[in-house]
């Protein structure tokens, strides 16, 4: 009897510790019993009766899933090939195993076919300036049709954008004609700023004569100061104005006054001897 009962214990035992299954933290298990599901179990030890029951693990974590190169047509006829990443993660294990075969495989190919049909209603200027809005709407998208899945993404990023060696040029082409577009737009902003500014000028050499004679001495002394052998300039009549007007005063001062003429047949007037005489 008791040959028979040790045997039996120690089977029940093996039978009972090879139940026990220790989750980790990220980790759910998907707990059947019977083929029936009944829910999910972890983190921890978990008990798990063989023969009666199965269990599928299924990761909490954050999965990159890196969504392969597509043949994109955009809405203004240009082909290109595009990739991305898609950041997902589950958040209903149940749902993540009994709703769907394979829920990595099926966001994969929900991603792909995502990405086509988005891309092939955006023209190629929108997708190359405003990517963010096109992740936005892939993201939004994708989202919702595996929500009931128990999946949960939380971000979709379009990684690269391959255009053929035509397109390249193109663009390259237009980037250079807007460069030359917005240096012509800053060299005439910047010749209507230097003739405000010279007419300013003009305007108070104007007023004040003497300011241009200062400038002409400023660019004589500018010249000056270069190694050149010779230099030939022209004296401005402007410099002597003052000189010449000062010699002309003393000129006019000097010059005695002009006698008074006579009509013709008219006397002159006796002198003082003459009138003594007659008195």
């Amino acid at each position: 009897m008791g040959g028979i009962l040790l045997p039996a214990i120690g089977a029940i035992l093996l039978y009972l510790f090879s139940g026990l299954r220790v989750l980790r933290e990220y980790e759910r298990a998907v707990y059947f019993f019977l083929g029936r599901s009944w829910g999910a179990k972890g983190p921890g030890l978990i008990y798990l009766p063989p023969l009666f029951a199965k269990m599928q693990k299924v990761s909490l974590r954050v999965v990159a899933l890196d969504i392969p190169p597509q043949d994109v047509i955009t809405r203004d006829n240009i082909s290109i090939k595009v990739n991305a990443v898609l950041y997902m993660r589950v958040q209903d294990a149940v749902k993540a195993v009994i709703g769907v075969e394979n829920y990595l495989y099926a966001t994969s190919q929900l991603a792909q076919t995502t990405l086509r049909s988005v891309l092939g209603e955006t023209e190629l200027d929108e997708l190359l300036m405003n990517r963010e809005k096109i992740n936005d709407i892939l993201k939004n998208i994708i989202d919702k049709r595996t929500e009931d899945w128990g999946v949960e993404v939380s971000a979709v990023e379009v990684k690269d954008v391959d255009l053929p060696p035509e397109m390249k040029r193109a663009i390259a082409r237009q980037a250079e004609a807007e460069r030359e577009r917005r240096a012509k737009v800053i060299n005439a902003e910047g010749e209507l700023q230097a003739s405000e500014k010279l007419a300013q000028a003009a305007h108070i050499i104007g007023a004040e004569p003497a300011a241009i004679q200062l400038r002409y001495l400023q660019t004589v002394t500018e010249i000056a100061s270069e190694n050149n052998s010779t230099t030939i300039f022209p004296i401005p009549i402007d410099l002597f104005k003052g000189f010449l007007e000062a010699v002309g005063k003393r000129s006019e001062a000097a010059t005695p006054p002009a006698l008074p003429q006579r009509a013709s047949g008219e006397a002159l007037p006796q002198s003082r001897s003459d009138e003594k005489v007659k008195a």
